[in-house]
């Protein structure tokens, strides 16, 4: 059997707003918002030497992290794991996690999150101040 495409929903980093909200720029492109999609959400980020995305959760979904370019370290429940071009990483369920760029030059990578959460305002859980705490969270969209 042969599905066909039926629609093509594609979607430039250029084209959304940046999120710096928790550190970084965070660009979701893929989301409920931007394309309807209703499994997840995903996007790109670049984190400039030096900076992070700080600590938080997600009780409903897990992550799936790939390094493109740079240098990275994500800390899980207080483990380091260091990351480079190429590798990918998932962050389970209810995992506290922290991203940081420990390179010398801007760090690249695309991230998915799935399942949604019920609601978007239950999808992350701050362990940390935010960066920017005045920012509002990404806009995923979904049920609200």
């Amino acid at each position: 059997m042969t599905t066909e495409i039926t629609r093509t929903v594609r979607v430039h980093a250029d084209d959304v707003e940046a999120n710096t909200r928790r550190g970084g720029d965070i660009r979701t492109t893929l989301s409920p918002r931007t394309t309807g999609c209703t499994s997840g959400f995903g996007g790109v980020l670049t984190l400039a030497p030096g900076e992070h995305v700080t600590e938080h959760y997600h009780p409903y979904s897990e992550e799936f992290l790939h390094v493109v370019t740079g240098q990275l370290e994500m800390t899980m429940d207080g483990q380091p794991v260091a990351l480079g071009p190429g590798d990918s990483l998932l962050v389970p369920i209810g995992v506290r996690h922290r991203l940081v760029n420990t390179g010398t030059e801007p760090a690249h990578a695309a991230f998915h999150l799935s399942p949604l959460a019920p609601r978007p305002d239950l999808g992350h859980v701050d362990t940390e101040r935010p960066a920017r705490p005045e920012q509002p969270n990404p806009p995923v969209g979904g049920a609200s």
